[in-house]
């Protein structure tokens, strides 16, 4: 879960100007080259951004986020286009541009920051260069020709961005996630843009950078009075550093307003559904609740609300009315009528408003045992992975990088174990040689009572031993799956090398519908490719081409940390689920200790490639004893009515 100081404590909002820095009108865009026609996948989006003012657009993966901001900036992917709609800035509209003029606005007016550094980072150039390449054509060009007052300048970017001068000599690749996210704002920032729209920018760092990068962006949007756009699904995230928010879903805003307002009473039951799924930091709950169902894709989207499906409160007039943004009614400390700063696009709010103030029905789950066993059993005598004393450095040109040193852990069956620490940490390493995916140099790994070798990878023959014992599902299941081969063939796969061999015609089809029954889906799927899921329905094939060898050890790593908040709570229930009813182990890694606390039996913390705590998940999250993992709590972002400091039991 990624953070920045409470919601309360954020400073006030500048005053609207008389026009706004930003303003999209009725913006429509479409799929210009589908088959049958013009496919529809922005309907009528409407938003504005202040002078100084930092937005928020949340909502899950299909809802419009990204493409409405890149129609913006004049980026829209091959086969799209604007049909509709006003886009104007500083009021001079520029749709009706030409490219080479829409092409000058990038980086002098409006500018990108994008998820991941590396996609706007040049590998092969060093950060000082790129930094520089974005100062071209500031100061008459003075920078251009003077080779020490460009430096001078480049420096003072690094240095507002709080990063040491000697950083622009490095390259991508020796920075850590957080450092190359401060590098991509800069070199986003070098022309000194009115306008910066930051894409998911802190979805895959943990919770302390993930802070550091939001105050650093909203502090810069404050001193150069910068309009700030941010696009998340991390809802936390919105509300706590964002002065409005627009919630979006299926190419339309269906709701809109103050944050904090947003955050205590939403007006719409999709709002509140988002909202009743983030996980929890200080309760763990028997069952998160999921919203059913996902994102309807573009051109089968009814007349009435696109949410409709999907929602407990929906009655036939919401299939029939058209969406429209409407001042809701009061309610509490929500937004008086005729409030233009709120709208809602719910035709049902006064009928069911108070159904959306009142806090979602969680049950809270009971405490786990010590090492997830039932009270009065004996311990196993065999974990599912032990850690001795192990030790690996990285050895390179440009010098040794230890990344495991003395780390000792043990995950026992039937257990979930979660463990978190920064990127960089030492936490993947760990998790790779667990499979035999990588070696270490000094101490003892067991799997599943399976010895693995000190100084290099296991042979042939112990690989698909292991492989029958511990399993791993990656954070991007797309590029973990084949896209050539359907969903079926990756299944029958993977029964096939678990029962040892494929032997003539492979696994029965019986198999197949059985796994995917087992994680959710449709035996229909098995004749779909990995294109043609959504990234949770292709998160759940992993999962189950991992169970198909019925391991005994489950590696997640950051498995949910790149889905929306809905289809995260969908996934971490079916993982508890399976995880009780086989009574496998679990290594879960992650940053987000919300998803810690809804999941994890015991936590182990790692800074710098050194376990520096471990306990039982309630005592390490309620009372952590060492700095790191008190850092990590500090940093994570506080709801409008959340205690900053609660107390033990919380």
């Amino acid at each position: 879960m990624a953070a920045h100081p409470a919601t309360d404590s954020r400073p006030a909002p500048a005053a609207p100007a008389t026009v706004p820095l930003l303003a999209v009108d009725g913006l429509r865009v479409a799929a210009t080259a589908a088959p049958g026609g013009p496919v529809p996948i922005l309907d009528g989006i409407s938003l504005a951004v202040g002078r100084g003012e930092c937005i928020g657009i949340v909502g899950e993966s299909g809802s419009g986020k990204s493409l409405a901001m890149r129609a913006v900036a004049g980026l829209l992917p091959a086969g799209t286009g604007v049909t509709g709609g006003s886009v104007r800035i500083d009021g001079q509209e520029v749709l009706t541009l030409s490219p080479r003029d829409r092409h000058a606005l990038r980086g002098r007016r409006v500018t990108l920051l994008m998820q991941d550094p590396f996609t706007m980072l040049h590998p092969q150039l060093t950060c000082g260069r790129q930094i520089a390449d974005g100062l071209r054509g500031l100061d008459g060009g003075r920078l251009r020709r003077d080779r020490a007052a460009r430096r001078a300048e480049v420096e003072r970017r690094l240095t507002e961005v709080g990063l040491s001068p000697d950083v622009a000599d490095r390259y991508p690749h020796e920075l850590s996630g957080g450092m190359r996210q401060r590098v991509a704002a800069a070199a986003a920032l070098a022309g000194d843009p009115e306008l910066l729209i930051a894409d998911e920018p802190t979805t895959a760092l943990d919770a302390a950078n993930q802070r550091a990068v939001l105050d650093l962006l909203r502090g810069l949007q404050q001193s150069r009075r910068m309009g700030l756009v941010l696009i998340t699904h991390d809802l936390r995230v919105a509300f706590s550093a964002c002065d409005r928010v627009y919630v979006l879903y299926a190419g339309q805003v269906l709701e809109h307003g103050r944050s904090r307002e947003l955050e205590s009473g939403p007006r719409h039951p999709y709002t509140a559904g988002l909202l009743a799924s983030e996980p929890s930091v200080r309760e763990r709950f028997a069952r998160l609740p999921a919203i059913p169902g996902s994102v309807p894709a573009p051109g089968s989207r009814g007349p009435g609300c696109p949410f409709a499906d999907r929602c407990a409160h929906a009655a036939q007039v919401c299939r029939s009315a058209p969406v429209e943004l409407l001042p809701p009614p009061a309610a509490g400390s929500g937004a008086a009528a005729g409030d233009t700063d709120r709208g809602s696009a719910c035709v049902r709010i006064a009928e069911i408003a108070g159904a959306l103030s009142a806090p979602a029905a969680r049950e809270i789950a009971a405490a786990a045992p010590e090492y997830g066993q039932e009270p009065g059993t004996r311990p196993e005598p065999e974990a599912a992975l032990v850690v001795a004393s192990v030790d690996r450095t990285f050895r390179s040109s440009a010098g040794d990088h230890t990344a495991l040193l003395d780390v000792s852990l043990t995950v026992p069956r039937n257990t979930v174990v979660a463990l978190v620490g920064e990127s960089g940490s030492g936490k993947t390493t760990l998790a790779r040689i667990a499979v035999g995916l990588e070696t270490f140099d000094r101490g003892a790994v067991s799997v599943g009572g399976i010895a693995l070798p000190e100084g290099r990878r296991p042979g042939a023959a112990d690989r698909r031993r292991l492989a029958g014992q511990a399993q791993i599902v990656f954070q991007d299941p797309y590029s973990s799956l084949n896209p050539l081969r359907t969903v079926g063939a990756t299944l029958r796969e993977a029964l096939a090398a678990a029962s040892g061999g494929r032997g003539k015609g492979g696994p029965p089809a019986a198999g197949v519908d059985a796994l995917l029954a087992q994680v959710g889906l449709p035996a229909s799927y098995a004749s779909r490719r990995p294109a043609a899921l959504s990234g949770g329905e292709r998160q759940r094939v992993a999962l189950a081409r991992a169970l198909a060898a019925r391991p005994r050890l489950l590696i997640c790593d950051e498995a949910v940390a790149a889905l929306d908040v809905s289809v995260q709570a969908q996934l971490l229930n079916l993982l508890v689920a399976l995880q009780r009813e086989e009574g496998f182990a679990v290594l879960f890694i992650t940053h987000d200790l919300g998803v810690v606390r809804q999941i994890a039996d015991r936590v182990v913390v790692m800074h710098r490639g050194r376990i520096v705590e471990q306990g039982a998940a309630a005592q390490v999250l309620d009372a952590p004893r060492h700095s790191w993992p008190r850092r990590m709590i500090d940093a994570l972002p506080r709801a409008a009515d959340e205690d900053p400091n609660p107390g033990p039991g919380h």
